[in-house]
């Protein structure tokens, strides 16, 4: 009997809408961990293209993986220009 052939789950790949996109990135920043927003960061990143990403802030794509790697210490500038990049922003509310 052949075995089943399984792929990988990766997030970006259903990372293609907008709203959704903003909801997970939500729910990653209501985390305690701040690496879970980084990484969500880095997916949508991924999703939308890295490359992209990079030249639309003006970053170079190591620098980019680098500052959304789990354990950094981005620059809160550099995390703005990468969520503007990729068409969302932070919002804030009363809790």
């Amino acid at each position: 009997m052949p075995k089943p052939r399984t792929r990988s789950f990766d997030t970006s790949d259903f990372l293609d809408d907008d709203e959704i996109i903003a909801e997970y990135l939500t729910a990653a920043l209501e985390e305690s961990d701040p690496d879970v927003f980084l990484t969500a960061i880095g997916q949508v990143a991924k999703a939308r293209g890295m490359a992209r990403i990079a030249d639309r802030t003006g970053l170079g794509r190591e620098s980019l993986y680098k500052a959304l790697a789990p354990g950094a210490k981005p620059r809160y500038d550099t995390v703005l220009k990468v969520l503007q990049s990729l068409g969302v922003k932070l919002v804030l509310k009363a809790v």
